[in-house]
């Protein structure tokens, strides 16, 4: 038996993924991912798909997420990095350890303008997003995509049409910048 220094391109895990990929009556299997668990429904999946690449069989390792959390994780980032410039001690609460602490008064004030800070740069719409299609050749396992798509929903009917036309090499995106605002979700 071969060994393979990325078991993603290993024929035997290949074939292993066809399997469940057939006995789940789909061309993709969903992987547990203990880091969108978080993450709304729908949103955001992880996904893996036998496919090719340069004529040679690989296994596909997929993030698939909508192009409106795309934006909304860029604007908290920009947001966070402004907020970090007046209050250097402010760790958001998803990034805390068990240890950090920081006045209520001081976590009020820094989550104010935090909120009001999102505010303004969807109001201002500074960040706008398209939709893309990255490619990591260096993954740990087969090669890793990163697929953003501007639908409301990461369904399997957008899963499945995504992989018969990246298959096919028919994919069009589109090159079209949005952005979000909050009040568009509620």
């Amino acid at each position: 038996m071969a060994n393979y220094k990325n078991e993603g391109y290993d024929p035997e895990e290949i074939n292993a993924l066809k399997e469940e990929c057939s006995q789940e009556g789909k061309s993709f299997v969903y992987v547990e991912d203990d880091d969108l668990d978080t993450l709304d429904e729908g949103e955001c999946v992880h996904i893996q798909f036998p496919g090719q690449y340069q004529g040679q069989e690989v296994i596909f390792d997929t993030l698939f997420y909508t192009l409106r959390l795309h934006h909304s994780s860029l604007v908290y980032e920009m947001a966070l990095e402004q907020v970090r410039k007046t209050y250097p001690d402010y760790i958001p609460p998803e990034d805390r350890q068990l240890s950090y602490k920081i006045s209520p008064e001081l976590e009020e004030e820094a989550e104010t303008a935090l909120t009001e800070i999102i505010d303004e740069i969807e109001e201002t719409e500074t960040v706008k997003v398209q939709e893309h299609v990255e490619v990591d050749l260096e993954s740990d396992y087969g090669i890793a995509l990163d697929v953003c798509l501007n639908v409301e929903e990461v369904t399997d009917e957008v899963i499945e049409n995504f992989i018969r036309n990246f298959k096919a090499n028919t994919l069009s995106l589109d090159n079209t910048l949005y952005s979000f605002t909050s009040e568009e979700e509620n």
